[in-house]
């Protein structure tokens, strides 16, 4: 029996009966929205994010690339090739030549790609079929099949890809497949050859096949520059070394996008070539794929054979070489009214008229026609006329350009020699032989030195603060510039040159050591596509791009006991492989140490970087980098920088009064847009820092971070790449909560979400 009302206490408390509802209510309205809020974190946790697709290695490029026999930085390894069917080759050149593929029977490949043009057509822009001008010059097929994309803007990823727009497009060749194919079907020779070649016969895939057999075996690596790089000094004139060294240069930049051994780097870049019609300007990349400042971006050519392939350029619009050389004198397109910021690479040279000659003759040393190449059959199956042969006075001028034929020297055991002073270092130089040491004496030199020998070192002799010095007196490019392997160079200073104190390209095993670097230029010590090198005991100032500059190259690569000061950027690791940077002292600089992977690189990747045991402080000097360069967007105050690069572990340094940021981990998109299009995987993944020691980073932030005024501090990480790891208790960072290394992987998904979205929002 229930207790009477009057006994159950009630003062102050509502009846069950009118609370139990609200309650219940008031639950659910709570508990709905925080299981909603749940069940979108799980999701945020588990769904999947974005990360770079990795590349294999084959793919990744960078490093000396040599071949297995190499001596030196010039004997870069050849892409590897399919292998290619001789008797689909054959079949292929018949077919190239032949008329008719073309819907009226008048125009065969061979119309446009001539063999003694330099399989060009030696016109300002292609002709059609019906004899209007079409809209671009027509390439080289020397050594097309070393390209990673086809046509000028790149819209075709192979041979044959690339050969069915000339064949179908009514304004070039126009055949109609179906009735080209019957026509081939009609020739009795053509049965019996596709026949052999192939199990089903005439198909448009067997012809587009069979041409791209015979393009690829158009590869010219037989030219007087090809047997001096093996070894033969004298394979080059006078004239033509010393076109090669303005070609390799600093000051003019040649090498940089036109890389040996095809003397292309198979990327895009702006050079604002004037357009022959203002009105309508020729976009270039950009029109096929937004990729990294693809306005008016164009692939870049192989030079072998340039000498035969004239005009120049997408458009034909310079005649001459000379024409070509004047045009990146004056720093490209701005120069010739056309508004767009060409290529860092591209900044504007002096070279004298006799150096404008030199260089000329180094091109004409390209050149090499394998007499069977460029033969044209007599005949071909269909019974219509071929091509005659026109003749390239071209030929004549590179005939009488070429170096008599070497007569090789006596070999002998390795030597020293000594350089007085009053004499030429390069003098010695040439004496040298693989295994030989050049020694020089304390004294002032005016000069750049180059070393393209294997097995050379080249000491300079330091009586206390006596030692050699290299003086570039502001007109010279580069004080040392060099590719062979094995090479040593210590004891030196080198001052006031305008392109780099020290350039090695393509080689292995590389020691700078005991060097004093000022005023060089652009860069202090720049080992550029290299694999295995070392770089200690240096003392560098004054450089606008990077005082140490390690670039597309592959480890093991070590950076230490340097001292690097005042210059834009301290010590940059850019899309390279395994670098050990410690125990440097890093100061006084726009930037201290950047780690970065950029696109339209030979290399496609950066990664396996740690920088240790350093000293990285106070680098708040005014950024004077070139105005439309990369490194003139680092903000002065920047201790060390990672973009985009991947494993980068940066523990155990002293980073303090860097007023911008101590560490910053970001990505290409502080660069471009959201949407571009990389040839490289574009986040920074699985970068560490930790165990540093940070003071007074942060307190005056400047360019971007201060533009978009999130303030700054010891870590600054802008929040592409979920696996990066953050182990600095005690830190200031932006964002203030950063994932740790030993974070489980839904809760560093879950805040890298959150802080995508608040990223984007900023920038």
């Amino acid at each position: 029996m229930s207790a009477p009302t009057a006994d159950i206490p009630t003062a102050g408390i509502l009846p069950a009966a009118s609370t139990g509802r609200p309650r219940r209510l008031w639950r659910w309205l709570l508990g709905i929205p925080l299981l909603l809020l749940c069940g979108l974190a799980s999701v945020a946790a588990y769904w999947p994010v974005p990360q770079d697709t990795p590349i294999p290695v084959p793919q990744q490029g960078g490093g000396a690339r040599q071949r297995e026999d190499a001596i030196n930085g010039l004997q870069a390894a050849w892409p590897a090739l399919p292998a290619v069917d001789p008797q689909k080759a054959a079949l292929g050149r018949l077919l190239f030549y032949d008329p008719i593929l073309s819907v009226n029977d008048d125009m065969a490949c061979a119309t446009c790609h001539h063999p003694d043009q330099g399989f060009s057509d030696g016109r300002q822009v292609a002709l059609g079929s019906h004899g209007e001008d079409l809209r671009r010059n027509t390439p080289t097929l020397w050594n097309a099949a070393f390209a990673t994309s086809l046509f000028w803007d790149g819209r075709a990823a192979s041979l044959e890809e690339q050969m069915l727009t000339p064949l179908t497009n009514p304004v070039e060749m126009g055949a109609d497949l179906e009735r080209m194919v019957a026509q081939l079907q009609s020739i009795a020779e053509y049965q019996r050859l596709f026949a052999a070649s192939f199990s089903d016969g005439i198909t448009v895939t067997n012809v587009t096949t069979a041409i791209s057999a015979f393009e690829r075996t158009l590869i010219a690596d037989q030219s007087p520059f090809d047997r001096y790089v093996k070894g033969e000094f004298d394979a080059l004139t006078p004239q033509q070394r010393r076109g090669f060294n303005v070609f390799r240069s600093a000051q003019t930049r040649c090498f940089e996008c036109h890389s040996w051994p095809t003397f292309s780097n198979n990327t895009f870049n702006v050079l604002g070539v004037p357009d022959i019609n203002p009105f309508q300007p020729d976009l270039g990349q950009v029109e096929i794929v937004n990729g990294p400042d693809a306005t008016r971006a164009f692939r870049t050519p192989g030079l072998r054979n340039v000498a035969l392939t004239a005009p120049y350029m997408h458009n034909g619009v310079f005649n001459t070489l000379e024409e070509v050389v004047d045009f990146y004198a004056k720093g490209g397109g701005p120069a010739f009214g056309v508004d767009v910021p060409p290529d860092e690479f591209l900044q504007g040279f002096i070279l004298t008229p006799q150096q404008t000659s030199d260089l000329v003759a180094f091109l004409y040393a390209l050149t090499s026609e394998p007499a069977e190449l460029i033969a044209i059959p007599n005949g071909v199956p269909s019974g219509l006329p071929v091509v005659a042969n026109i003749g390239n006075p071209a030929r004549v001028t590179v005939q009488q350009a070429a170096a008599p034929e070497l007569i090789p020297g006596d070999a002998r055991a390795p030597q020293t020699i000594t350089v007085r002073v009053g004499e030429s270092i390069q003098a010695g130089v040439d004496q040298a032989l693989p295994g030989d040491t050049v020694r020089v004496e304390p004294g002032v030199y005016h000069e750049t030195v180059y070393v393209d020998t294997n097995r050379i070192t080249i000491q300079g002799i330091v009586n206390g603060d006596e030692r050699p010095w290299l003086d570039g007196q502001k007109i010279r490019s580069d004080g040392f510039n060099t590719s062979g392997d094995d090479f040593v160079l210590e004891g030196f200073g080198i001052r006031d040159y305008i392109g780099n104190g020290v350039l090695t390209t393509g080689a292995e095993r590389v020691i700078y050591r005991n060097l004093i670097i000022e005023n060089t230029g652009l860069y202090g010590l720049y080992p550029v596509e290299c694999t295995d090198v070392l770089i200690e005991n240096n003392r560098v100032t004054g450089i606008a791009d990077a005082a140490i500059y390690v670039g597309q190259s592959r480890g093991p690569i070590v950076v230490r006991n340097n001292e690097v000061y005042a210059n834009v950027t301290g010590i940059e690791i850019e899309n390279s492989t395994h670098a050990e940077v410690y125990n440097n002292y890093v100061h006084d600089n726009s930037g201290g140490v950047l780690v970065f992977l950029l696109p339209n690189n030979p290399s496609k990747v950066g990664y396996g970087t740690r920088i240790y045991n350093n000293i990285i402080e106070n680098n708040n000097h005014p950024n004077f980098g070139a105005p439309n360069s990369v490194v003139s967007n680092v903000p002065p105050g920047s201790g060390v920088m990672i973009m985009t690069a991947d494993g980068t572990e940066v523990f155990d340094n002293t980073i303090r009064g860097n007023q911008t940021f101590g560490v910053a981990v970001t990505s290409l998109y502080i660069l471009y847009p959201r949407d571009t299009v990389f040839d490289l995987g574009p986040l920074p993944e699985h970068n560490w820092i930790h165990g540093n020691t940070f003071e007074n980073n942060g307190t005056d932030p400047q360019g971007l971070v201060k533009e978009i005024g999130i303030g700054g501090a010891d870590i600054l990480w802008t929040g592409e790449g979920w696996t990066n790891s953050f182990d600095q208790p005690g830190a200031t960072a932006f964002p203030p909560l950063l994932p740790g290394r030993d974070w489980p992987d839904p809760a560093k998904r879950l805040i890298w979400r959150l802080y995508d979205v608040l990223i984007q929002a900023l920038l």
